[in-house]
């Protein structure tokens, strides 16, 4: 017995000492153009910024319009609440902003990686001699034990440098002082302040680097040869203390210019860019990649983001392609779809925006110091609205294409328009705006979700105070649906529109639910009323319910299904005859849809021709159970003229002729 006992207890030792040993994965290390872990395995960056914590944006705030700099940001506080509750404030803002419960979800999410944008006066008063303080080593202390606890590497992002490294609001800068670029104070501090840095955090493990300069962004000729010689300078102060962790290295003009900051001067180095509204093609970043090919160095995208769900699927295709980690921005801002975490914005905050905006009167002190501590407990997570489309887009969507529910969407009951599928343009939905890559809006509500479809706030007392808008022709909507009574439904559907001419075509499976449903002009575009589909059979179970918006010009608000009869056969709702209908619009120049109905189970082909009789496409090769089905015809793989479609079954063949004007 003595001996069983002390197996046992060797035996937990040992599972302790391992899973301690499976903890700690030890230091990022460079290894040609790879990044990897203290085992020597190829380690995959994927992270999120933590922006807005320590140093405030005025686009985060919504203030960009009145005050863009943290200074800015901070002066406008002070001159309603005065400097003591201003700090209170201040304190609020950063205890709140990030708690271990924010790191706890970060993991859970899927993220392995965190950037921390800081301010530079978080660790020094920048006079002559500089005066160093505690406050940034508490915060990134406190941080680090929550990362080390979520097996999360934090990598340090300086993204204020004294005096500023670039002349926009994301370095602070303040034009009636000297940047980094003309002081040597300033540099000197950069620095000292990293020195600091390194020499506090050089053996912690979950340290996963050290970002030195965030966008800098100035005209520094010949080669950008100040921001190297600054960058040699930090990464010598750094190695003198702490020869463990990965330095990054971000170019000139938004880190996309590298000009000069080759060759790599270190062996432990990183190249970091960012990549903001153009393109996800492999020549957005090819200059990126002969740059890691000639000097064999890992590239990291260090920050990406402010876009669509779309924009982002592509571009995290577009890194795993090219083995390139990332980082995504940001993890929590004031009423965003762009980010896993929206703050709610309190009425009270809002009255004082208006007031700095002009549009509203000034409040007292005590009003503007209440309103600006509730918006600070707004910080906190369990407050805030969590986009799961985001995440999903980010960690899932990549490389999959199916679609999952994005609410339980169940029938009898309403199903919102809102709650299409989660998933990828043309799978869960196919909008006609879905990223900016050069200027304009992917969702032009900017509320609930971040593809492409528009949303805005919804009037109708029925929704869920939501209404997908601004429809055009083409565009759809799918949900997963569970049907839990088979029967005979009326479909209620909740439109609003200033003009007549929309039409809905709803379809269970790729079966047409009734036929196209005409929405009328309602009187304003919060105007709300029912149009109805009546005594269509549904039949039980999981199924896809898309609604296709044939021609658009209307707001969507939500699907009412009423159940009417349990009673009824199925067969009684299948088509009696095989039936190919005429195309609509005819002739057509964008989109036309094509129906046809087949009475028994059958394989069925449709097939366009041309007018002298050659195939041009085939639109359908399938086998298809009975019932009604649509399929939309693009006029992009066509030129004007003539042409015919056939439908062929193993029995029958009906052909129609179609007509394409452009």
């Amino acid at each position: 017995m003595k001996q069983f006992k002390l197996f046992l207890i060797l035996t937990l030792i040992l599972i302790l000492f391992f899973s301690h040993s499976s903890f700690a994965t030890g230091f990022l290390k460079v290894q040609g153009k790879k990044i990897v872990d203290g085992s020597g395995q190829s380690f995959y960056l994927k992270g999120i910024g933590l922006g807005g914590w320590l140093l405030q944006e005025g686009y985060m705030l919504h203030t960009s319009g009145f005050a863009n700099a943290q200074w800015q940001i901070r002066q406008k506080i002070v001159e309603l609440i005065g400097e003591t509750n201003t700090e209170i404030f201040y304190e609020a803002w950063r205890k709140n902003f990030i708690r271990k419960i924010d790191i706890d979800s970060i993991k859970a999410w899927g993220f392995n990686s965190i950037r921390l944008p800081f301010h530079y006066n978080l660790f020094a008063i920048n006079s002559n001699p500089p005066q160093f303080i505690n406050k940034g080593f508490e915060i990134i202390d406190s941080l680090l034990s929550w990362c080390e606890a979520n097996q999360i590497y934090l990598i340090l992002d300086m993204h204020a440098a004294p005096g500023g490294q670039s002349d926009e609001n994301i370095s602070d800068y303040n034009p009636a002082f000297p940047s980094l670029w003309q002081s040597e104070q300033n540099k000197d501090l950069t620095v000292k302040i990293w020195r600091k840095i390194a020499e506090r955090y050089k053996d912690k493990e979950w340290i996963g680097g050290y970002d030195l300069l965030n966008e800098p962004k100035w005209n520094l000729p010949p080669n950008n040869q100040p921001l190297r010689e600054l960058y040699i300078r930090i990464t010598d102060t750094i190695r003198a203390v702490d020869t463990n962790h990965i330095i990054f290295i971000e170019g000139n003009w938004f880190a996309t210019d590298f000009t000069g900051l080759t060759p790599p001067w270190d062996n432990n180095m990183v190249y970091s860019f960012h990549k903001y509204w153009n393109s996800n093609d492999q020549g957005s970043i090819q200059y990126l990649i002969n740059l890691r090919n000639e000097f064999n160095v890992p590239l990291w995208l260090g920050e990406s983001g402010e876009n669509s769900n779309k924009w982002m699927v592509d571009c995290v295709e577009l890194m795993k392609r090219n083995d390139i980690g990332w980082c995504w921005w940001t993890h929590k801002k004031i009423e965003t779809i762009a980010g896993p975490l929206s703050v709610v914005m309190s009425p009270f905050y809002r009255t004082l925006l208006n007031y700095w905006s002009g549009s509203g009167p000034k409040p007292s002190a005590t009003y503007a110091f209440n309103a600006l501590m509730i918006q600070a407990e707004n910080l906190k997570l369990e407050l805030c609205e969590f986009r799961k489309d985001f995440i999903d887009a980010l960690m899932r969507q990549p490389d999959n294409n199916q679609t999952i529910p994005y609410n339980e969407n169940l029938i009898p009951g309403i199903i919102y328009a809102t709650d299409y599928d989660l998933g990828k343009l043309n799978y869960a939905y196919y909008d006609t705006d879905y990223q900016n890559i050069g200027g304009g809006n992917w969702n032009n509500g900017g509320k609930y979700r971040n593809d492409g479809v528009d949303i805005e706030y919804c009037t109708d007392l029925s929704s869920n105070g939501y209404n997908v808008g601004w429809i055009q022709n083409g565009e759809w909507l799918r949900y997963t649906c569970r049907i839990i009574n088979s029967g005979t439904y009326k479909i209620k559907i909740n439109v609003a529109s200033m003009n007549s001419g929309g039409q809905i075509l709803l379809r269970l499976d790729g079966l047409v639910l009734g036929g196209l449903i005409n929405v009328p002009n309602t009187n304003g575009w919060q105007n709300w009323q029912l149009v109805e589909l009546n005594n269509v059979y549904l039949p039980s179970g999981v199924h896809q319910l898309e609604a296709r918006f044939f021609n658009g010009g209307f707001n969507l608000s939500h699907f009412d299904f009423e159940l009417l009869s349990t009673d009824v056969k199925p067969d009684e709702h299948q088509p009696r005859k095989f039936e190919l209908f005429q195309n609509f619009p005819n002739p057509f120049n964008s989109k036309t849809l094509i129906t046809y109905s087949i009475p028994e189970s059958n394989h069925i082909k449709l097939i366009l021709y041309d007018a002298l009789g050659n195939q041009i496409l085939t639109i359908v090769d399938e086998y298809k159970t009975p019932g009604t089905y649509a399929v939309e015809l693009d006029s992009k793989y066509l030129s004007s003229g003539s042409y015919f479609m056939k439908l062929q079954s193993y029995k029958n063949s009906i052909v129609r002729k179609i007509m394409v004007l452009k």
